[in-house]
């Protein structure tokens, strides 16, 4: 399953139905910028939109993951569901790897708030107790934020 080889092959099967880009983008309901993501392998297609996209471009759901059309005597060592189910949980993985990222910034900087106590008493200490109050705060926002963003994105 490589994106790019899925993206050339969801590229080829939209020239070979003679749409556009929009064109496709409109009959699945998202953006053309999306639709070039796929195509250029920069990103993979939502699972809640894979059977769509496979409909609409006529391919079963394992050429698309393959990233080539199959050959009429090929045995199927998967099941569509299968493929779907695993796709989604590889999302949510996805989705829990950045809440992750989101609690470790933010965890550190909650420690980088507690060092800039211990420091300070002459100027280049308060400078670099200031600093590292600037930082832990940036860092605790980022942080929330991030972890905003991926708490969202699991449904």
């Amino acid at each position: 399953m490589d994106q790019l080889e899925i993206g050339i092959f969801i590229a080829k099967k939209r020239k070979e139905k003679n749409f556009t880009q929009a064109q496709l983008a409109e009959k699945l309901s998202v953006s053309n910028k999306t639709i070039s993501k796929w195509e250029t392998g920069k990103c993979m297609p939502d699972y809640g939109i894979i059977q769509s996209l496979c409909k609409e471009l006529e391919i079963t759901l394992p050429e698309l993951i393959d990233g080539e059309e199959t050959e009429p005597d090929s045995i199927r060592i998967y099941d569509d569901n299968q493929v779907l189910d695993l796709i989604k949980r590889i999302q949510n993985l996805e989705n829990q790897k950045v809440s992750l990222y989101g609690i470790i910034l933010m965890t550190m900087g909650i420690a980088l708030f507690a060092v800039h106590f211990s420091i300070g008493g002459s100027d280049v200490r308060d400078f670099f107790s200031g600093l590292l109050f600037g930082l832990s705060i940036g860092e605790m926002l980022v942080g929330a934020f991030v972890t905003a963003i991926g708490f969202s994105r699991q449904k």
